[in-house]
């Protein structure tokens, strides 16, 4: 069957259907005034790859442990994958918990 002929008729079936990578489309607010640098790693010792400005909003595909960053939603050591080998620190992300909100990265 062709992807198009593929037809989902609920929000059930469609999570059912969805990829980890598709399940990653819901995106969470950085701490407002805040740029946040991206880093190659888990670590404010990995290099800068990007720096996001502030209202900036960002998928989180994976989390894992990490060096133990302070921020506006406190001091946290887990790091948020944002894209591949794109790291952000929990600690400016507004995810709603001080805990894992994602899969940890394997």
């Amino acid at each position: 069957m062709a992807t198009e002929d593929i037809v989902i008729t609920g929000a059930a079936e469609a999570a059912d259907e969805m990829s980890p990578t598709a399940q990653a489309l819901r995106t969470y607010p950085l701490a407002p005034g805040h740029n946040v640098n991206v880093r190659s790693g888990p670590g404010t010792h990995f290099s800068v790859v990007r720096t996001l400005p502030a209202g900036s909003r960002v998928p989180i595909y994976c989390q894992c442990p990490g060096e133990s960053v302070a921020g506006p939603y406190g001091t946290s050591s887990i790091w948020d994958n944002i894209a591949n080998g794109q790291f952000v620190a929990d600690a400016y992300v507004q995810t709603g918990s001080d805990g894992y909100v994602a899969p940890k990265c394997s």
